[in-house]
């Protein structure tokens, strides 16, 4: 399994945000917590919100074509912020998270945070 990672688009945004919402509310559910995001909808809406700001770096990630997860870097501070980070819960304990937090962490090295 090849992982390619990219920068995050705003026609992404509906994937990205299923995944987060799946990934969050499957943690959730397994420890019986509400989930973070009530419904996948504002999941969508809060990660278009992210990937339309140019202070926040975001990637997804990609496996054969199809977007596997996402992470984001907020970059408008002096200390830069990870996160959130998702991978589809069928693809998780792959190296999908390992990868994409390589690349926020290479981006927030090469600008200095």
């Amino acid at each position: 399994m090849t992982v390619s990672i990219r920068r995050a688009c705003e026609a992404d945004a509906p994937e990205v945000g299923r995944i987060c919402y799946e990934a969050f509310k499957a943690i959730a559910d397994e420890h019986n917590f509400p989930p973070d995001f009530p419904s996948s909808e504002v999941a969508v809406g809060f990660l278009s919100t992210l990937i339309a700001h140019p202070g926040v770096f975001e990637v997804v990630a990609e496996i054969d074509g199809k977007i596997a997860g996402s992470n984001f870097l907020d970059e408008r501070s002096s200390i830069s912020g990870v996160g959130p980070i998702t991978v589809d819960p069928t693809l998780q304990n792959d190296g999908v998270g390992r990868t994409l937090m390589r690349a926020v962490m290479e981006r927030s090295r090469s600008r200095g945070f």
